[in-house]
């Protein structure tokens, strides 16, 4: 076992004092791919190599380190975020395994939130799979540098062009490969460094690899892929370019520096190869995770709504940098219920968290004692005195603050931009079925929504029954087994129903209410015109519904006071949740307030809010609306003579082809199918294809629904 890298050929500078250090040489990244990449393979030989494991984990015999869950481990899948720690080249790695399966890609979305840099993992023969796209667009939308790792090069089919490719295509990005391996499929020995050109080979499974000359019959092809990697940097980087108009070369170090910046900027995505299964190439990849992804002074000061002290109100936007002696700001990603109780995972970004400290929840206004600090590995954990800016840590003392809480100094308040939620698209009924455990039930559910805020517990209108909603039928059957198993509740489960909209696609113009209501007292009086239209896109392709609602009132203050039409807004949204189709919610809806009027007595923010209310739900049944259903991407590989098969049964659920390929004797099919059309569909197509046929799916927005 080898707890020392290899020559590292980049050290991090140091920056001025024992802080900026000590910040230097943190890294905080997450492991990305799609399900089946070798994601958490990749993370247990990194835990194994740095010495923080003393026994290799395997995904296939269920030892691993982060996937602890049981149920992770009869499923052989990743349900939940893992953090972990370990130490090379005298930094700190703190990793973050997310999952890959597109029923859990919240845990994916929270995590990138507090993450610096990422390690995205493709499969060598599949190349770009469906929820590597949505991962990296993810990464894409938090500006996270990364880094690709394209393992399984020991595989039949194994393509390190073909992957590089790929990412170039169809993720659009500029991929930079530093690395070519040496020898083909099951030959794969080891990988030439086109960086500082040596070979790096592996003789037998946890063997350090051996350093050594460019093999002789590669030179050639070395030299032609290192020379056309230097064009690539001189390109976009000045300090290279100048270099190259002199030398018509770099040096290892300035290239090596280049590519650092390249990757920090976003502009360029390193690319290295290996087969983590057998320890080949993960150690070159912790060298480039320290020499390449930022640390927490190299990534922009973060930014938060300051509120003041005292009253709460808005006191402006302000930058809190990485500075362990600032103002305390940390950001809740994660709610664990632990056997010792409740742990709050945080990212700390500026300031010092002590043990025994009293810490505001911005969002709230109440105070949270901290009684422990907890260097997390997974479901192990590790007690500290402090906990600075730049860590990634657990907590225990926090009893209500949820996930996207930003906790900080009472003295220094700032709300920070939680992790986005996702919408749930499916929903199941569920109940309890003896008698005395509804009430143990509304408790672990409301625990559940509490972990995992992609969740949400409500109840049907028309029928009282308690219903989940979630990601898909993975994430709700894994959910409701977890509760089982925790808390010894037996639970009937209904059949999964969508999660529909309604949008409006055609609206109305002038639309006049009044609201008058006498009753002896006190008298409320509205009188409103509006205009509804529907968003831009919510009902075409791709399309979520327009992503809502938007407001915008072209009446002055002398028509309707401020604050009434800040009612009348609320009033409007509160209409929203129930749309005149079939009483699901509406998106993708335009109001606009035109004219009104007010009364010097009876005039009040609930009358507007009424007003609001019932104005919109009169203007939504007059205008032309439509139902939306969510839709999804499937990606089906199957023998090539069921192809026939699985089509007229995509057809019979509504899919739609969008693409097809022939890889040896597999037929690989794209197409959109409403989510509708999945349930059940796993069985289904292996019944037809004898057991070999798979698919992966994510979804892609809402579609207008079609008849069968």
């Amino acid at each position: 076992m080898r707890s020392r890298p290899l020559d590292v050929p980049f050290a991090t500078p140091a920056v001025g004092g024992t802080t900026a250090r000590s910040l230097s040489t943190v890294r905080n990244l997450g492991i990305l791919a799609h399900v089946d990449a070798g994601k958490t393979t990749v993370t247990e030989r990194v835990l194994h190599l740095t010495g923080a494991t003393h026994k290799r984990g395997e995904v296939h015999d269920g030892t691993t380190v982060t996937d602890f869950d049981p149920q992770e481990r009869e499923r052989g899948i990743t349900i939940s975020a893992a953090a972990v720690s370990c130490d090379w080249a005298g930094h700190r790695i703190n990793l973050i395994d997310t999952p890959g399966h597109v029923d859990f890609a919240d845990e994916v979305e929270r995590s990138l939130r507090v993450l610096d840099g990422a390690v995205v993992v493709f499969d060598a023969v599949a190349g770009v799979e469906p929820q590597s796209e949505s991962v990296w667009r993810q990464a894409d939308r938090h500006r996270v540098p990364r880094i690709a790792f394209v393992n399984k090069m020991d595989r039949a089919g194994a393509d390190l062009d073909g992957t590089v490719a790929a990412i170039r295509d169809r993720l659009g990005a500029v991929p930079l490969a530093v690395q070519l391996p040496v020898g083909r499929e099951d030959g794969f020995t080891g990988v030439v460094d086109l960086v500082r050109p040596r070979a790096l080979a592996w003789s037998g499974d946890g063997a350090a690899p051996a350093e050594g000359p460019v093999p002789a019959d590669l030179r050639e092809e070395v030299a032609r892929r290192r020379a056309l990697l230097v064009e690539q940097v001189a390109e976009r980087h000045p300090a290279a370019l100048e270099e190259y108009c002199v030398r018509a070369d770099l040096s290892a170090p300035v290239l090596e520096a280049a590519l650092r910046d390249l990757t920090r900027a976003g502009e360029v995505v390193v690319v290295l190869c290996g087969s983590a299964y057998r320890n080949r190439g993960v150690e070159p990849l912790l060298d480039a995770v320290v020499a390449y992804l930022p640390a927490p002074l190299d990534v922009p000061a973060v930014r938060g709504r300051a509120v003041a002290s005292r009253g709460g109100s808005d006191a402006g936007e302000q930058e809190r940098p990485a500075d362990p002696a600032g103002p305390f700001a940390a950001l809740v990603f994660k709610v664990l219920a632990a056997p010792t109780g409740r742990l709050t995972c945080l990212r700390v970004y500026s300031g010092t968290l002590r043990k025994g400290d009293t810490v505001l929840d911005a969002g709230t206004g109440r105070t949270e004692r901290i009684a422990r600090i907890l260097r997390v590995q997974a479901d192990r954990h590790t007690e500290l005195d402090l906990a600075v800016a730049g860590d990634i840590v657990a907590v225990a003392g926090p009893k209500a603050a949820r996930t996207g809480a930003t906790l900080c100094a009472p003295g220094a308040p700032l709300v920070l931009e939680p992790p986005r939620a996702a919408r749930p698209v499916v929903s199941v009924a569920v109940e309890a079925v003896r008698a005395a455990d509804p009430g143990r039930l509304a408790v672990a559910l409301a625990r559940a929504v509490e972990e995992d805020p992609s969740l949400h517990v409500g109840t049907d209108p028309e029928t009282g029954q308690t219903v989940l909603a979630g990601m898909g039928e993975l994430h709700l059957e894994v959910t409701v087994e977890r509760i089982r198993r925790a808390h010894g509740i037996e639970i009937a489960v209904g059949r999964p129903q969508v999660a529909y909209r309604e949008t409006v696609v055609r609206g109305v113009t002038g639309l006049e209410y009044r609201h008058v209501k006498q009753d002896g007292g006190a008298g409320q009086f509205a009188r409103v015109v509006l205009d509804v239209a529907p968003l831009p896109g919510n009902t075409g392709e791709d399309g979520d519904g327009g992503d809502g609602f938007v407001f915008r009132s072209a009446v002055t203050g002398a028509q309707i006071p401020r604050e009434y039409v800040a009612a009348f807004e609320n009033g409007c949204r509160d209409a929203l949740a129930e749309g005149p189709l079939g009483g699901h919610p509406v998106t993708g809806v335009r109001v606009t307030l035109t004219d009104g009027a007010t009364h010097p007595k009876d005039s009040s923010d609930l009358a507007f809010r009424t007003a609001g209310r019932l104005a919109l739900r009169a203007a939504l049944r007059a205008s032309a609306m439509v139902l939306l259903e969510p839709v999804a991407e499937v990606v089906v590989t199957v023998p090539g003579d069921s192809v026939g098969a699985v089509l007229g049964d995509l057809a019979a659920r509504r899919g739609r082809v969008t693409g097809s390929r022939t890889v040896g004797n597999t037929g690989v099919l794209t197409a959109r199918m409403p989510v509708s059309g999945l349930f059940g569909w796993a069985s289904a197509l292996r019944s037809r294809t004898r057991g070999r046929g798979t698919f992966t799916a994510r979804p892609t927005g809402y579609v207008p629904v079609t008849s069968a």
